[in-house]
C-alpha cells in the first residue's frame, strides 16, 4: 500500500515531533509512510535511514517567489510530482483547501485531512493526536524516532576518539533567532563544572550565521577549547552519529535539541523565548526555563536568565 502524510510547517522540529504520528501510521497499515516536507525541513539529511519513511517528497514552496510549487502553475506541478508515485491513501496535517484539491487531482482515493479552515489556534501535538485518534482510532504516545546505521556509529566513535569512560556532550549552542541564542558565558559555566567531576568531551554544534558563530568563536577560544569539538562544518547527517554516542545533550531550541531527543539521548532544553511544548513534547527533554518565570513562551525574552547551575544540576540528575 503507498501512503502519503503531508506535514508542510517550516522546520527540523516541526518534523521531528510529527514522526509519531507518521509511524503510528507505518504500523496501522504494516508499510513505510511517504512524506511530503519543505525543503527547509531538510528532512532528507535525518530520515533516510528511518525504516518507517519510505519516500521523501520536497515541497518547493515558501515566502520566496518562483519556485517549483508556488502559485498556480506551481500548483498543477506539484500535482504532477505527486501523482506519478500512484498513492492509495492520503493523510493531510493540515487544514488546507489547497492540498485538499490536489490530493484529489492527482487521483489518491482516501483523503484523511484537519478539519478545512480550522488553521487557527491549532496544537503543535495535541491537533494530530486528536485527528488520527477520530480517524483510526489510534492513541499515539511514542515519542519522536530517527534510525541511523551502526556502522555509522561505529566510524565516529573511531574518528572522534569517543571514549566510554570519559562524558560525551553535545551543546547545541545555535538558534533559528537571536532570542533563542543562550550566551557563551552561560555554556562555559556548565563547560567548567562538567569538568570539575570528570573528564569530557564537547561538540559544539551550530549554524554559520554571524551571530551563532561569535558564540562559538568564544567557547573555542576560551580556556577549554581542548576539550571542545566544533560541529559547523559537518552536515546534519555527519552529526547524527556523533550525537547518537553523547552522554548527554545540552541545547537551545533548536534542530539539534529534536535530532538529539529523537536519537534517544536526553536532552536538556534551554527554553529561553519559545513554548514550553517544543521542549517537553519528548521524555527524553529536560526543559530548563528562566529564571523567576513559570512558563515561557514567544516574547519572554530570557537568554540572558538560563541559570548554568540549575542546568549543571539538571546533567547531574539525568545521569543518575
Amino acid at each position: 500500500m503507498k501512503i502519503l502524510a503531508v506535514q508542510n510547517r517550516m522546520g527540523i522540529g516541526d518534523t521531528v515531533i510529527f514522526l509519531p504520528y507518521i509511524k503510528a501510521l507505518s504500523k496501522k497499515f504494516n508499510s513505510p509512510i511517504s512524506i511530503l516536507v519543505k525543503e527547509s525541513s531538510k528532512a532528507n539529511q535525518y530520515l533516510d535511514q528511518t525504516d518507517y519513511i519510505d519516500k521523501i517528497i520536497l515541497l518547493d514552496r515558501d515566502k520566496k517567489i518562483n519556485n517549483r510549487h508556488d502559485g498556480f502553475f506551481g500548483f498543477f506541478k506539484l500535482i504532477k510530482d505527486i501523482k506519478k508515485y500512484n498513492f492509495d491513501k492520503i493523510f493531510i496535517f493540515n487544514s488546507s483547501l489547497r492540498f485538499y484539491f490536489i490530493a484529489k487531482l492527482s487521483g489518491i482515493s482516501e483523503i484523511h485531512q484537519y478539519p478545512l479552515f480550522q488553521k487557527t489556534k491549532q496544537h503543535i501535538t495535541a491537533t494530530p493526536k486528536k485527528f488520527l485518534n477520530d480517524k483510526l482510532n489510534l492513541d499515539v504516545k511514542e515519542d519522536p524516532e530517527i534510525q541511523i546505521k551502526e556502522k555509522l556509529d561505529i566510524k565516529s566513535i573511531d574518528k572522534f576518539n569517543i571514549k566510554k569512560n570519559e562524558f560525551n556532550i553535545l551543546l547545541g549552542i545555535g538558534g533559528s533567532g537571536p532570542t533563542k541564542r543562550i550566551p557563551a558565558k552561560t555554556f562555559l559555566k556548565v563547560i567548567e563544572n562538567i569538568l570539575k567531576i570528570k573528564k569530557s568531551k564537547f561538540f559544539l554544534a551550530t549554524g554559520k550565521k554571524s551571530e551563532e558563530q561569535i558564540i562559538l568563536k568564544e567557547i573555542l577560544e576560551s580556556k577549554y577549547k581542548d576539550n571542545c569539538i566544533s560541529l559547523d562544518d559537518f552536515t546534519i547527517r555527519e552529526t547524527l552519529p556523533i550525537i547518537k554516542n553523547c552522554n548527554v545533550s545540552i541545547c537551545n531550541d533548536s534542530s539539534f535539541s529534536h535530532l538529539s531527543a529523537a536519537l534517544g539521548i536526553k536532552t536538556i532544553t534551554l527554553m529561553a523565548d519559545t513554548p514550553l511544548v517544543y521542549g517537553n513534547y519528548n521524555s527524553k527533554m529536560f526543559p530548563i526555563i528562566p529564571d523567576g518565570e513559570t512558563n515561557v513562551g514567544h516574547n519572554t525574552f530570557g537568554k540572558d536568565k538560563i541559570n548554568p547551575e540549575k542546568v549543571f544540576k539538571k546533567f547531574i540528575e539525568i545521569l543518575n
